[in-house]
């Protein structure tokens, strides 16, 4: 009669078995980005992807350095980025690449860009996911708060013109908006019923941010000020308050620089949802 095994005999034949699916499609995601080909972050390559929601990974100088997604609208989170960066010192849209992947809008669900920063974080490679760089504006609460990483190591470009102002009077409440809306980065402002009846003389030429930004702050009363953030720039009737992120300060026409304070390493991050159509 042949024996029988007993647990106790130290032979095990039964144990739980754990499949992980999520690490699974994390691989899949990130293999099937890695097959593709990168194209250059332009309007060229932009317009021909399809409006699907989908993820995509960025690479600079031909590193991969940021994972992302777009609920809906690949091309449109993709400009925003091409937006972004075409304002930024030290950083070409020449050195920046992408590929992405359409996915199915109930896979959003699952947080795709997340299974690709688990998988990408396990090897160590994922910089602009962890320094800052898919922020958007965080508000007036964080004007205070130390810059991240990415704004510190490509700053704003004040020296980009400004698109769509033309020569010629306008009110002070007019330009603010033109500002706003020719600038690649963001330019958040108090409000002043004053603004709307005061006028100011634009100058021939195309203006940069820097030339049109002293222009309003010698036109705005004392106690405002313009401070030009690592990230972005803000007016408010607060002079002469310091801001840790700041690197150059506008008051009465004078624009003062600083040093900003750099933000230590943090943790990786996930986009906020997009805005895309």
């Amino acid at each position: 009669m042949t024996p029988g095994v007993g647990l106790d005999e130290g032979l095990q034949y039964h144990k739980d078995f754990t499949l992980s699916i999520t690490k699974a499609l994390g691989d899949q995601l990130a293999a099937a980005l890695n097959g593709l080909e990168p194209v250059p972050l332009h309007e060229d390559s932009i317009k021909e992807l399809k409006e699907r929601a989908g993820v995509y990974q960025l690479y600079l100088n031909g590193e991969f350095v940021y994972v992302g997604k777009a609920d809906r609208s690949l091309p449109a989170r993709l400009r925003n980025h091409l937006l972004k960066i075409s304002g930024r010192r030290r950083i070409s849209l020449e050195d920046t690449t992408f590929s992405c992947l359409y996915v199915a809008e109930d896979f959003s669900a699952l947080a795709p860009e997340q299974l690709l920063i688990s998988h990408h974080k396990g090897m160590g490679n994922i910089p602009w996911n962890n320094n800052g760089f898919g922020n958007k504006d965080p508000g007036r609460q964080r004007d205070h708060t130390i810059p991240n990483r990415f704004d510190v190591q490509f700053p704003i470009d004040l020296d980009r013109p400004v698109e769509g102002l033309e020569p010629g009077e306008i009110t002070l409440h007019d330009l603010l908006e033109k500002v706003k809306a020719g600038l690649p980065y963001n330019f958040r402002y108090g409000r002043s019923a004053a603004f709307k009846d005061q006028l100011i003389t634009v100058p021939e030429g195309q203006a940069t941010a820097d030339e049109v930004f002293r222009l309003i702050s010698a036109a705005i009363p004392d106690k405002w000020q313009i401070t030009a953030l690592v990230g972005y720039v803000i007016m408010y009737d607060d002079s002469p308050a310091a801001y840790n992120s700041a690197w150059r300060y506008y008051r009465a026409g004078q624009a003062i620089d600083v040093e900003p304070e750099a933000e230590p390493a943090g943790d990786v991050e996930v986009d906020q949802p997009d805005q895309d159509g």
